[in-house]
């Protein structure tokens, strides 16, 4: 009777006779999964490195103990207040930009020269903020082509000021962050089948009934993402709170305490300890947000084209 082998050992025998590239293979290690070391060793070198320097060096402040620059920032109503400046036009910014996106991705998506009218929509983009802004300087301006036309007109007796304010910051923010919007809203708008429209007006429903209950369950993703991105974007905001708002006043965001904390006073401990309380506040919303497409759908996506 012979005797038996255990488990272990036959698991070696099997081992045995298989090559270490096709062990490999079968754990998802091949010549393919190694054309990602290059990516992976940019992100490193670009983005996590940084990242843990920045918050070591956070922690490490000029005097005091540890969390000194935290304590300081928190402590001192000036710099927490450019938590909720930046909110102030990170948010309204965002949505204003999604809400002007989806109905002109939905009449874009159906027109023929739709490269054209798409590529005039994204000029902005490529002017690139301070040319925008100094656009802006020029347009909006106490004694620009807008407050002549309204005063030629008899709209408005004296100039708006549209501009070194809230308004001017606000108004770029919208010209350059519209185009990076309606290009992924209409990238998901266009991927929706429209038989699916066809159908439900067919069985009866109406614009609204059919944008409710089709296009935005199929949307909601995608406009949470395009929503994260854009907000990241407008959160970041820097020259156009210095160009066309109030740096010193309700434009006094907190990427412009960043700059000045690093190299204005020369304290780049507490310098990086705010951007790391900028990142951590993008990183709570962005969470939130797309924690709450659960609200709006829970079921598949599989509507969208092939």
């Amino acid at each position: 009777m012979s005797a038996t082998v255990p488990a272990p050992a036959r698991q070696e025998v099997r081992r045995a006779g298989i090559p270490l590239r096709q062990r490999l293979r079968a754990r998802g290690i091949d010549g393919i999964t190694l054309l990602v070391l290059p990516a992976l060793l940019a992100l490193i070198a670009l983005f996590v490195y940084p990242f843990v320097y920045g918050l070591v060096v956070s922690f490490a402040p000029k005097v005091g103990p540890f969390y000194e620059n935290y304590r300081k920032f928190f402590s001192d109503p000036f710099l927490r207040s450019t938590i909720w400046h930046t909110l102030a036009l990170a948010f309204p910014t965002t949505l204003l930009s999604i809400l002007l996106a989806l109905p002109i991705a939905f009449r874009v998506r159906l027109m023929r020269r739709q490269r054209a009218l798409t590529t005039i929509l994204l000029l902005p983009m490529t002017l690139g903020t301070v040319l925008v802004a100094q656009g802006l300087l020029t347009y909006l301006g106490p004694h620009g082509w807008f407050n002549r036309v309204l005063l030629l007109l008899h709209i408005t007796q004296a100039p708006l000021l549209l501009t070194n304010n809230y308004w001017g910051v606000f108004a770029s923010l919208v010209l350059t962050g519209f185009p990076f919007t309606f290009l992924l809203t209409l990238s998901y708008v266009s991927g929706i089948d429209p038989a699916l429209e066809e159908a439900a007006a067919t069985l009866g429903g109406r614009a609204w009934d059919r944008f409710r209950r089709i296009f935005l369950p199929l949307l909601a993703p995608g406009l949470a993402v395009t929503f994260c991105l854009s907000f990241v974007q407008s959160f970041s905001v820097f020259p156009s709170a210095v160009l066309l708002g109030a740096p010193a006043g309700s434009t006094h965001v907190i990427s412009i305490a960043a700059y000045q904390a690093a190299f204005e006073q020369y304290n780049y401990s507490l310098g990086s300890a705010i951007a790391m309380i900028m990142g951590v506040v993008q990183l709570v919303i962005v969470i939130a947000v797309l924690a709450s497409r659960q609200l709006f759908y829970r079921g598949p996506v599989g509507g969208t084209k092939g």
